[in-house]
């Protein structure tokens, strides 16, 4: 698979983004920088559907579980440069910690599946009924 650009041209343009080649991008293969480049600078520096303060909070959650260090400062850091406060950080952090220890609790009980579904199904309909309620 050959590069589209040179690796100089996508490096000029990394520079240009965020003013400087990081080393890790430097340790990518020629054939791959391209791509890799494009994809960072899709999902970490432009604007998308989710803006970039809650996809690097969502981020930074997730990174929080995987334990990766570069990856919980790297988020961290990103989401205060796009406005995130402390409080809203400890926030996601404490989110990833609640969500996860759900995700633990009804895999080591194995709650049946199905059920699970069904209540759920339950639970939705009885809140859309109380919001519609409470709006009316």
């Amino acid at each position: 698979m050959a590069a589209t650009r040179a690796r100089q041209e996508i490096e000029k343009d990394i520079k240009q983004e965020i003013g400087i080649v990081p080393s890790f991008f430097e340790r990518i293969p020629d054939e791959a920088l391209d791509e890799e480049w494009k994809l960072f600078k899709r999902w970490e520096l432009e604007e998308t559907l989710i803006p970039n303060k809650y996809k690097e909070l969502m981020m930074l959650a997730v990174h929080s579980e995987t334990k990766c260090r570069y990856c919980t400062l790297f988020h961290t850091e990103v989401a205060k440069l796009y406005g995130a406060t402390d409080d809203e950080i400890a926030e996601a952090v404490h989110l990833a910690k609640h969500t996860i220890g759900w995700s633990a609790y009804l895999n080591g009980i194995r709650e049946d599946y199905d059920t699970f579904e069904k209540e759920l199904d339950q639970v939705a309909t009885y809140l859309k009924n109380e919001k519609a309620q409470a709006a009316g």
